[in-house]
């Protein structure tokens, strides 16, 4: 392993190792690396669905269904040779087995419709070296293309580049706010870059998927992990959460709103239709009764005499809110709301217990205090002195 260099290819998801002193190149399927990678929890198992039907993919989110039509024998990490419209690709084998029929209904992908483009046969090491060599070329011509653009005045912006497994044809990724007319711009990338060319649109959330990064969260991206259909995100879901309507801090890295304002609003929405709706104060024997706040989670909802402070708060349940709205329209006024019981707030408890983190502390030793009280005697007197002879 000294004489050899490992780079890890995080956007087509495995290694590649370069010999030193030869031209040698292995490359290896790392699932770890994949962007929308699939665990395979049937792995292992035959139940006779698409037994020639494999998942192949390429550079970051792209994926393709594929029939093997040769009947050789294909499995998880191998790297194929795949048809093209024009040419041939180069990809990686994902899933294979019962698990592709799951897939393929996920994707809306009807196997007895579709027609599958054919794998060919494993790549050769002749193969993998020419598809290092198309890799090698994608950053450069990202950035020439960029240049061409921005010579030509398009209102476009060039996000990746990913070449063919043969080298003679790139998908540009392009992102745009309008229509874009790139006919002048496709000859001009034809007489520098001499291949073929193809410009695909994505919008801002499919372009941080290809790119991919880690969110404020701490964990990868959501876009790149696992999301392929992107919905429509307003701010109405900020809202239902009451979130603070902060542009900086809803936005992802994407500059748009984030995937996952979406997760957690049904359960908001859920929590809110059992929450009445106070647009007066709840009237009692001693006073009005103000809305302050409200734990929509916790269906409570948090009530003082003074309409302008915080600083004395009555919790009461969404239901029992309910029943003194219904008692209030009936001319029915409460006792106190400083007689009603609190409700039973669900605590949170930690997974060892409620003990005290300090347990896991040395015990400090006491120390003897007495002689210091004492001054220091014994038996009531002082310092022991010598007998005189």
């Amino acid at each position: 392993m000294d004489n050899e260099t490992i780079h890890y290819d995080c956007f087509r998801g495995c290694t590649v190792v370069k010999a030193e002193q030869s031209d040698d190149i292995n490359c290896n399927y790392r699932a770890g690396c994949c962007k929308l990678s699939d665990r395979d929890w049937l792995k292992g198992m035959d139940d006779g669905t698409c037994p020639d039907i494999f998942e192949v993919r390429f550079k970051n989110t792209r994926k393709g269904f594929y029939v093997n039509d040769s009947q050789q024998k294909l499995n998880e990490g191998d790297m194929v040779i795949v048809e093209a419209a024009n040419g041939h690709d180069l990809g990686i084998i994902t899933l294979c087995g019962p698990i592709v029929a799951r897939q393929m209904a996920c994707k809306g992908v009807n196997p007895e419709n579709m027609e599958f483009k054919k794998i060919y046969r494993k790549a050769k090491p002749l193969d993998i070296q020419k598809w290092q060599e198309a890799i090698a070329r994608e950053h450069e011509t990202m950035i020439k293309a960029r240049k061409i653009a921005a010579e030509l005045g398009l209102e476009m912006k060039i996000g990746d580049v990913e070449f063919q497994g043969d080298g003679t044809k790139a998908i540009f990724y392009y992102i745009a706010d309008g229509r874009v007319d790139f006919r002048q711009l496709i000859k001009v990338f034809a007489e520098e870059f001499r291949i073929r060319i193809e410009m695909k649109q994505i919008g801002a959330r499919q372009e941080a998927g290809l790119i991919g990064g880690l969110g404020v969260c701490g964990r990868e991206l959501c876009c790149a992990n696992y999301i392929t259909s992107f919905q429509s995100i307003s701010t109405s879901a900020a809202r239902c959460q009451d979130l603070s309507l902060n542009p900086q801090k809803l936005a992802g890295q994407c500059g748009k709103l984030k995937c996952c304002l979406n997760y957690e609003v049904a359960t908001y929405l859920d929590a809110q239709s059992r929450i009445p709706r106070v647009q007066g104060p709840l009237e009692f024997e001693d006073g009005l009764a103000y809305l302050r706040k409200t734990d929509i989670l916790r269906e409570i909802m948090y009530f003082s005499y003074d309409r302008n402070s915080d600083a004395d708060l009555y919790p009461l349940d969404a239901a029992e809110v309910k029943e003194i709205l219904d008692m209030n329209r009936h001319g029915e006024r409460p006792e106190s709301l400083r007689t009603e019981p609190e409700p039973a707030i669900p605590e949170f408890v930690t997974a060892v217990g409620d003990d005290s983190i300090s347990r896991f502390d040395a015990p400090k030793r006491k120390r003897n205090h007495s002689r210091k009280r004492n001054g220091g005697r014994r038996n009531g007197g002082g310092k022991q002195q010598p007998d005189k002879k």
